[in-house]
């Protein structure tokens, strides 16, 4: 604009002079030339100013309806404006792209140069961490698996957000960060939605009612006699007890007692107890997975672990039904849908073992980013239950004995002076699980895994009365479990009781028989058995009552001094150990064990014990205790500690 001012000052001065007729008509072409570009600029510089101003006006925030939104907790989705007027015309098309070479030039002029736009961007009183959660949640949908890891991460680390930076991540993130949250350790609670409301159940209906109903339309095809046992008890118990119910009597849920007079204590022998246990059996069929989802029965199921509360049993039966599902791979968005992840991620922070084992187990299943392992019913892994960095360089497999369970067979031992300690809550005085808390922490680089199954004394107390299950079909079915759950991917060490170290024995001779688990005998480095009657045990002979003596179940069969099945599986075994070079250690008690109020009994003598490999050590404890170390650093755990540590020397050093 100054240029066209000085060349019109400068004409004029010309024009002052007395040229010829043809020397003016010259000048008058060029002051004309002139005339026209100077407006050209002068317009173009204008319209360019007015549209740098109008765009940085549009850039400006009020901080204070920033501050406003940031007390909100929902999130913007930007929709096309429906006014037909803004999308036509050249006009429009024109400032749309000036604004886009505009805001190029703004944003290469804030990055690289610091200029005066750069103050445009910083006007808003926003700090960086709030830039940074959606940053974290663009990265946690990148199609780069360790960007997608490394946001989660960040994530489960943010601690210093405010409550409506964790609801914005809660509402915009996707089902895979939000098992990945869940199995994060330190993830705030923030990050999960509360369930979705929950459907009202059906008129002149109660949660017994419908989860009958539930049973009653999944498929009677694909059963073994022990589903269809427990599903035919079921239906007719709850039939009973509907009956009572039109009479007057009560329904769960509702007002009235509990009709448990037939049944024993609440809630343990219950009618929905009874359901329960049938629709357990069912999850472990996949296409009856279908049935229950289709059916409503993740809303019921979680009508019922919020109605059993104070009932952990119930609770732990629910979330095996949501375990086994979640094998199921298409079902995995219908179970975060159902806000299922929420209440897992709740429960596997609780101090109780069993619970937290339960939702790891769940969570594990719904984690396919990290964990390319299945765990089947029956397999919890104690160590470790979150995402972690620590590498996981050995497995250690706890395998427990009759009438164990995978939790309590591995407590601390009860004593008086332990019981009062409980109080000071320190796991290194006491413990409900010591491979889990003691273990895990002086070798957290192993994943310790601990089984679960069924056994029984008699069959009069049997939970299937058609389950005849030996210790050659427990092994197989216990084999392909553990297979499942990558168990021969990595070093081994088993660990076993009683009964258990049977179950080793022939899941390792069965392995060497098949190509597909020969990683399993591979990757064996040692056994541990706690008295494990390799001759045999005189408790079939011994009985609380007659009807024990009268009717002893197929396990307690097999464990006779002269069972045959027990010879051979002895002889096989010692053979196969010595040329695999397995390390072993035993341990044997010299305490009898108190079988009810008139027996004791050594249940395991020091000569049944002895495998004929490896030391065999006699602890001062009975059959019970042999597995459960008094405290910490008393030689039962600390000669285990060191036959681990010794046996995956060369393992966890690489």
């Amino acid at each position: 604009m100054s240029l066209a001012a000085y060349c019109v000052i400068c004409c004029r001065r010309l024009g002052t002079s007395a040229p010829s007729a043809k020397r003016r008509t010259y000048w008058r072409d060029i002051r004309n030339i002139i005339k026209f570009t100077g407006s050209l600029i002068l317009g173009g510089s204008l319209f360019f100013t007015y549209e740098i101003l109008a765009l940085k006006k549009s850039l400006t925030l009020d901080t204070e309806v920033v501050e406003t939104e940031k007390m909100k907790s929902y999130i913007y989705v930007h929709t096309a404006s429906s006014d037909r007027r803004e999308s036509h015309g050249i006009a429009w098309q024109a400032r749309k792209e000036l604004h886009k070479a505009v805001r190029k030039i703004l944003a290469a002029s804030a990055k690289l140069l610091q200029g005066p736009f750069a103050d445009t961007f910083s006007t808003v009183d926003v700090e960086d961490h709030e830039c940074a959660v959606w940053l974290l949640l663009k990265d946690s949908k990148s199609e780069d698996r360790t960007t997608r890891l490394e946001a989660v991460r960040e994530m489960s680390e943010a601690h210093h957000w405010h409550d409506y930076q964790y609801r914005t991540i809660a509402q915009a993130c996707d089902a895979r960060t939000l098992v990945g949250l869940a199995r994060s350790k330190d993830s705030d609670p923030r990050f999960f939605l509360p369930p979705p409301p929950l459907p009202p159940l059906k008129e002149d209906s109660c949660t017994e009612e419908e989860l009958r109903q539930l049973l009653a339309s999944l498929p009677q095809t694909e059963l073994d006699e022990c589903i269809q046992y427990f599903t035919s008890l079921a239906l007719s118990e709850s039939s009973q007890s509907l009956a009572a119910q039109k009479g007057g009597l009560w329904c769960f849920g509702g007002n009235g007692l509990p009709y448990a007079e037939s049944f024993g204590e609440v809630p343990s022998a219950t009618v929905e107890m009874f359901c329960l246990e049938a629709i357990v059996k069912h999850s472990e069929i996949s296409t009856h997975c279908d049935n229950i989802e289709a059916n409503g029965g993740l809303q019921l199921l979680q009508r019922l672990y919020q109605l059993h509360k104070d009932y952990p049993k119930v609770q732990r039966n629910i979330m095996r039904v949501i375990g086994n599902m979640a094998l199921n791979e298409h079902l995995h968005s219908a179970i975060v849908r159902s806000g299922w992840v929420t209440i897992m991620a709740e429960a596997l922070k609780s101090p109780r073992i069993m619970e937290a084992s339960h939702a790891a187990r769940t969570l594990a299943n719904l984690d396919r980013e990290t964990v390319q392992e299945k765990y089947q019913d029956g397999v919890y892994v104690l160590h470790p239950q979150h995402r972690t960095s620590q590498p996981i360089k050995a497995d250690v497999l706890f395998i427990h004995g009759l009438m164990g369970a995978a939790f309590k067979t591995w407590r601390q031992q009860d004593t008086e002076q332990v019981l009062t300690e409980k109080a000071l809550d320190d796991e290194d005085r006491y413990t409900t699980c010591w491979p889990k808390t003691w273990l895990a922490r002086d070798c957290p680089a192993l994943r310790i895994i601990s089984v679960e199954y069924d056994t029984s004394l008699s069959d009069w107390r049997a939970r299937c009365p058609m389950e005849r299950k030996s210790i050659a079909f427990r092994s197989d079915e216990l084999l392909r479990k553990l297979r499942a759950a990558g168990v021969g991917d990595r070093p081994i060490i088993w660990i076993s009781h009683s009964m258990g170290g049977l179950l080793v024995k022939k899941m390792l001779l069965e392995a060497s028989k098949k190509p597909e688990m020969s990683t399993v005998i591979k990757n064996t480095r040692g056994i541990i058995f706690y008295s494990v009657p390799h001759h045999g045990s005189r408790l079939a002979e011994y009985s609380v009552n007659i009807r024990y003596l009268l009717f002893p179940s197929l396990e307690v069969k097999e464990l006779s001094k002269d069972s045959p099945a027990l010879k051979t599986l002895q002889d096989d075994f010692v053979e196969f150990a010595k040329d695999k070079k397995f390390q072993v250690l035993n341990f044997v008690e010299t305490q009898p064990t108190c079988i009810g109020s008139m027996i004791r009994l050594h249940v395991v003598p020091e000569e049944s014990a002895d495998l004929g490999i490896g030391d065999l050590i006699p602890v001062d404890v009975n059959h019970l205790n042999i597995c459960k170390p008094e405290k910490k650093d008393a030689f039962l755990y600390q000669r285990t500690l060191q036959f681990i540590r010794e046996t995956l020397a060369k393992d966890l050093e690489n």
